[in-house]
């Protein structure tokens, strides 16, 4: 079963709406926030399940019998609501990417939320409030930035462009990091969906993380897809499908490139 061109394009309308709530709420928060440390490691904070909640809700009023996997549970567990219908739908949330960022008063994040079907997605957002920046993307649609169509550059790995890289170390990528630290401008801007819609769009040459969510990267996927770029994992390979009522918070090491860089970007991440 194949989702029709008019369903897709009235989902991803009620995706940016619910984005932009989520977003503008976020700005609001920013006055007086308050932070606090979940499961040991990850940092939260008020505006986390607000900005959720409100997602969620807008999303349900159109689609009440999808399901939901979202970062902000209960008791620092994940969020996830089965699909009611025969459509097994499943959105994935991150209401805001660069919580950390947010915490400390850098204006540095986003929300990001795509639609998964048969495990794989098939429309994402991420939307910057910042800069009010709407990055979307969906199957037979073109990647696009406030509604003007993006796509990934041509250039190649060198002194001159910039790379996106996480700030967590890892001994599986700490070599490969190493390398495109000596290769490029590299930026380390603490959102991963964010490092992924600026390899979209054409600002950077690709990006690489080690400690990100299924909720990190299903947007950034499918929008750096239809930009005409890759993703995969340090293999080559896809990470998708991904069978949301099963997944469990399990990293997702990735990388995401313009697709001339992909090659080289892996042959980093190979050395040891």
């Amino acid at each position: 079963m194949s989702i029709p061109h008019t369903k897709l394009s009235q989902m991803l309308e009620t995706t940016v709406a619910a984005a932009r709530l989520a977003g503008q709420r976020a700005m609001e928060e920013l006055r007086c926030t308050r932070k606090s440390i979940k499961n040991g490691n990850e940092m939260v904070t008020q505006a986390d399940p607000i900005c959720q909640k409100l997602i969620i809700d807008r999303i349900r009023e159109n689609y009440p019998d999808h399901g939901f996997l979202a970062e902000e549970g209960p008791a620092g567990k994940l969020f996830r609501i089965q699909p009611r219908s025969d459509e097994p739908i499943w959105w994935v949330i991150d209401p805001i990417d660069g919580t950390n960022n947010f915490a400390n008063g850098l204006l540095c994040f986003c929300v990001s939320i795509a639609a998964m079907f048969d495990g794989k997605p098939i429309l994402g957002v991420i939307f910057d409030p910042t800069t009010d920046s709407m990055f979307t993307g969906a199957l037979d649609m073109d990647a696009q930035l406030n509604g003007s169509t993006i796509t990934v550059n041509q250039d190649d790995i060198g002194e001159f462009v910039s790379f996106g890289i996480d700030n967590h170390a890892s001994p599986q990528t700490d070599t490969g990091i190493r390398k495109i630290m000596t290769q490029t401008r590299f930026r380390a801007l603490g959102t991963t969906a964010l490092h992924m819609a600026y390899v979209a769009k054409g600002a950077m040459v690709g990006m690489a993380t080690n400690a990100a969510k299924l909720w990190d990267i299903a947007a950034g996927a499918i929008i750096i897809e239809r930009a005409g770029g890759l993703v995969t994992d340090l293999e080559g390979k896809n990470h998708f499908p991904v069978k949301p009522e099963l997944y469990n918070a399990q990293l997702c090491i990735t990388i995401g490139t313009n697709r001339k860089t992909h090659r080289q970007t892996l042959e980093y991440f190979a050395q040891k």
